[in-house]
């Protein structure tokens, strides 16, 4: 009997097929449900076609609508064919023509490569390389080559490369598999790593000792379960067709998979990658493997900084797990909402503006003349962050991570105003939230853990007051935490080692590197806003994180950066950037545009629906609207993605946010981080786009943007400018 399977790369262009060409592939799949294989091949509809000068003749198309076409693998073993892309009639012939299907004579999977273009490419490399030993893989032998499953084919190009960029410029014609053996070894990884981080979790049965029949394409489908999917339920097909996120119940790359399904971990686990690399997926993946081995009476927190990933969170968790009983197992929650329900208490959260007013208050009342500021900072910071719990101590603490000096003589009319700031608040029934959490921590310990298992996302913008609280959430045992995060998006100034909090990820950390969201165009362009400055690990401050090694296997344009004279002009110009979007195809809702403050997103909203554009605010707690272009703050977009991303006012106003940075000469550190958040928080911007990113200013570019070369003339120094 045929069946119609799905490569990971037609799930990939699920959220950009519009409903029509999606209910084609469902109707193409019916019919390789109910037809025979001669049936299929005479089928005037289906018009299952061979390509005359393809480089494979087991690639052929399939109609799917007027003018759209589909490629599949038709291979001559066994009757699964294989949905690869979907396309223009013209478009998609073109690039079947271009690929070749092959079996990896290791792990028994099947790979494709765009065997056209590197063939083209491969001569030119291989005359301008120098000597042997000068080229990037000379240490590795043609065995081990062939050990970690690298092909003929791709050894004599490789062999060719000198250098990262050369092997990058290869990357998207490579299988994909030969590639991450090749980046590793390329990026100093021993054969030995290269075997353990890639090839082994592509491996369908590492116990096999059977060689592996490069022919047998029915097994060779059948072993490649983390790229290929058999799908023979058609609500389960119509759940991935209508709910593209479903298509993650059943694709993982072999890296993730590894991560979300191993059996257990003898203590904390984290996994890290930049945008885009499907942390939150792993992370739910995890909470299903989890869910399977829960005992009675035990339960899961999952939780994240915001209530827009909460949302986001639910959704996938539904998605995931069918089970509705198992499903209510577990609880999805900010960790502030956490801490609420812990502390059980009426009293109200301040708002920001509040605590500015609550501290200059008790700074008045103890006559201290500091600002409301350096208290803040300095509560934050160090008490909450040290866990101080009287004058003796803070007057003894080291102030780690403060840049400005505080004799310990100095320190107790600063502990005085903390402490009235605190009493005035209780006595009015507010808090502030990471007090909250502080408390909520102290309970969990004289009460004990709520949960077996605690499953946090976000984790960069945790503070230790919440990390503490985490930790007494669940027992220390195996397999208590799992902390999925990026520090290359911290944009709220919490600054930690999970270590110092008894969290010890060591042997247990795993970055993943490859971007599912946005073009590998998209993706330089906004690393580049971060390339060369350090960024603190999660794990150990003493550590910094990396983006070497981040990348994409999707291409497309570049973004398009647009230098306004004014702001009325700018938003002029927005305009035919969102028109031109909606004429290209893409729905309102596929839309995002974002700013760094309030004002800027409502004079961008009240622009678009003066032009006829229906647009609408999107606020934190709010769902998304899918029937309006979604307008926002560059905060509120965290966490959300788009097809096309438009980032609005990166003019040197207001990215850095001058209220939100500390001056140097009161705390150089504070001033520090402070700055880095800011451009973190640029950099999440940009990449909240899967397709296109626009990016535009009036007067000034950003000194993020010149110093990343993306506009105008380098300041010599941001803290010069007015």
């Amino acid at each position: 009997m045929p069946h119609l399977a799905f490569d990971i790369a037609f799930c990939q262009q699920l959220e950009k097929l519009e409903k029509h060409i999606r209910n084609g592939v469902f109707d193409a799949w019916e019919k390789f449900e109910r037809l025979t294989l001669d049936q299929l091949f005479k089928d005037p509809g289906l018009k299952l076609e061979s390509l005359r000068g393809a480089n494979d003749r087991q690639i052929r198309t399939i109609r799917i609508t007027q003018g759209v076409r589909g490629v599949v693998l038709a291979p001559e073993t066994g009757d699964t064919f294989v949905l690869l892309r979907v396309g223009p009639h013209d478009e998609a012939t073109e690039w079947a023509k271009k690929q070749k299907a092959t079996i990896n004579a290791v792990t028994g999977t099947v790979e494709l490569r765009e065997i056209t273009t590197l063939e083209e490419l491969t001569p030119t490399y291989q005359r301008i390389a120098p000597a042997e030993e000068q080229r990037l893989f000379a240490k590795i032998s043609d065995g081990d080559m062939a050990a970690l499953g690298i092909d003929a084919i791709t050894l004599a190009q490789a062999r060719a490369l000198t250098s990262l960029e050369q092997l990058d410029v290869f990357s998207r014609f490579f299988p994909p598999d030969q590639y991450k053996v090749l980046e590793h070894l390329a990026l100093g990884a021993s054969v030995e790593q290269a075997w353990q981080e890639v090839v082994v979790p592509a491996l369908a049965d590492a116990s096999s000792q059977e060689p592996v029949d490069t022919t047998d394409y029915a097994t060779a489908i059948a072993r490649s379960g983390t790229r290929i999917a058999v799908v023979a339920d058609a609500d389960e097909l119509r759940d991935i067709l209508d709910k593209p996120f479903a298509a993650w119940r059943i694709f993982l790359h072999p890296a993730q998979h590894k991560v979300a399904y191993r059996p257990s971990y003898s203590g904390p686990a984290q996994v890290t990658g930049g945008p885009g690399t499907g942390k939150s997926v792993v992370a739910l993946h995890r909470v299903q493997h989890l869910l399977r081995h829960l005992r009675d009476g035990d339960r899961i927190l999952l939780t994240t900084f915001t209530n827009a990933l909460v949302d986001s969170l639910t959704e996938g968790l539904c998605l995931l797990v069918d089970d509705r009983d198992l499903r209510d197992r577990v609880d999805v929650m900010t960790v502030d909402a956490f801490a609420g329900r812990v502390v059980s208490t009426a009293r109200r959260p301040l708002t920001g503006y509040e605590e500015t007013a609550r501290w200059e208050q008790a700074a008045e009342a103890t006559g201290f003349t500091g600002t409301p500021q350096f208290l803040a900072q300095e509560y934050k910071h160090v008490v909450l962050a040290q866990d101080i719990r009287g004058q003796e101590a803070y007057e003894r603490c080291e102030r780690r991570g403060r840049g400005s000096a505080l004799p310990a003589s100095a320190r107790p009319p600063v502990w005085r105003t903390m402490e009235e700031f605190t009493r005035r608040l209780a006595g009015d029934g507010l808090r502030t939230y990471l007090g909250t959490c502080a408390e909520a921590a102290d309970l969990l310990t004289e009460q004990g853990p709520r949960y077996r298992h605690v499953v946090v996302d976000e984790a960069q913008d945790l503070h230790p007051a919440q990390w503490r609280m985490l930790r007494a959430a669940a027992p220390r045992r195996p397999d208590d935490l799992f902390i999925a995060g990026d520090p290359h998006q911290r944009i709220y100034d919490n600054r930690v080692s999970l270590k110092s909090l008894g969290i010890n990820v060591a042997g247990r950390s795993t970055k993943l590197r490859k971007n599912y969201r946005s073009t590998q165009e998209i993706l330089s362009w906004a690393t580049g806003l971060l390339l060369g400055r350090p960024y603190a690990e999660l794990a150990d401050s003493g550590r910094h994180d990396t983006l070497i090694g981040y990348s994409s296997a999707l291409h497309g344009s570049g973004p398009s950066v647009h230098e306004a004279g004014t702001e009325e002009t700018e938003l002029d110009a927005l305009v035919e950037q969102v028109r031109a979007w909606l004429d290209g195809g893409a729905t309102h809702g596929e839309i995002g545009i974002c700013a760094r403050f309030n004002r800027a997103c409502e004079k961008a909203k009240d622009r678009l629906v003066a032009a006829g554009i229906t647009a609408s605010r999107v606020r934190a707690g709010a769902a998304r609207t899918n029937d309006a272009v979604n307008v926002g703050t560059m905060h509120t977009f965290k966490g959300l993605e788009y097809r096309y991303t438009a980032v609005i006012g990166v003019n040197d106003r207001a990215l850095p946010n001058p209220s939100a940075i500390t001056p140097e000469d009161v705390d150089r550190l504070q001033h520090e981080a402070d700055l880095a958040a800011e451009r973190c928080l640029l950099f999440v911007a940009c990449t909240r786009a899967r397709d296109g990113l626009y990016v535009s200013w009036s007067g000034s570019p950003s000194p993020f943007l010149v110093e990343a070369g993306c506009g105008g003339e380098q300041p010599s120094s941001f803290a010069r400018r007015p």
